[in-house]
């Protein structure tokens, strides 16, 4: 495996999180897309992180996923950190409008899978007037899905048969991310597991301003939004993850630099072959 195989990925409380400029994820996952591969896109914030670290199982997807992208803001500011260099944030609705947008240039059909009927519904009328041209391979809800997850061989042929190259998944984190990958290798899609995005888009959830997501606050607007479903969550998760990411950032402080691993931009060798990652621990 030659250096130029590899994406970058920096290592943020024990897990890898993808370290390339936003075009160059979609430029990964659309090329894995075309080529009909089967691959788990994780779009990662503080709970998910935080919750991994005490879940081995969704420890367990985050370390093998193909890849991991930088949402929350504080993952942004870890990687910028620790690697030196600047980092574009990776959000889940960012990166599916750039998705449809590309996917269309690409000829390439996109699946929206999960969440409720109301909400796809609702979806389904913003996509055709955001992406008029925009080939829908389908839009199912799931069954209630139980835990650990069985794989159901109809939606296997669901997916697959639609013909569809990308996936976007809306059961919330860790559910998802432990779907994608108890279907790996079975769903022949790129999987990318984009939770509260659907409501979001559909209308039901507003976003946070520019100014409010930039200073990583997004966080606390969306639990003005779900102060019920949210408390609980963010109490439980922001504080360990401050303190597990303090303590990295001190121990990284005066230690040798690690050498890192980079992707040249403009050969993008991970779209001829399913690329390794190096992780950059420090």
């Amino acid at each position: 495996m030659t250096v130029a195989n590899y994406i970058p990925a920096q290592n943020v409380i024990g897990f890898p999180v993808t370290a390339l400029p936003f075009k160059e994820q979609v430029d990964v996952v659309m090329g894995w897309a075309k080529k009909g591969l089967s691959k788990v896109v994780c779009v990662a914030n503080v709970h998910m992180l935080t919750e991994a670290s005490w879940d081995s199982n969704l420890a367990h997807v985050l370390n093998h996923a193909d890849m991991v992208t930088p949402d929350g803001m504080p993952l942004v500011w870890m990687v910028q950190l620790l690697r030196r260099e600047q980092q574009d944030r990776v959000a889940g609705l960012d990166l599916m409008m750039a998705v449809c947008h590309q996917a269309i240039a690409e000829d390439v059909s996109v699946f929206f899978l999960g969440s409720e009927d109301a909400v796809l519904d609702r979806m389904a009328t913003r996509l055709k007037r955001d992406f008029p041209t925009l080939k829908v391979a389908g839009m199912e809800s799931l069954p209630m899905i139980s835990m650990p997850v069985q794989v159901d061989d109809s939606v296997v042929e669901m997916v697959n048969d639609s013909g569809a190259g990308i996936v976007f998944l809306s059961l919330g984190c860790p559910k998802q991310e432990k779907w994608m990958m108890a279907y790996k290798d079975r769903i022949q899609a790129v999987m990318l597991g984009i939770g509260g995005v659907f409501p979001l888009y559909a209308g039901i959830h507003s976003r946070a301003p520019q100014f409010v997501r930039s200073a990583g606050l997004e966080w606390l607007y969306r639990l003005v939004q779900e102060p019920k479903r949210l408390w609980g969550r963010y109490s439980e998760t922001i504080p360990p993850f401050l303190w597990m990411a303090l303590k990295q950032v001190l121990s990284s402080v005066g230690r040798r630099e690690a050498p890192r691993m980079f992707t040249p931009v403009m050969s993008r060798p991970w779209l001829e072959a399913a690329p390794s990652r190096q992780v950059v621990n420090r």
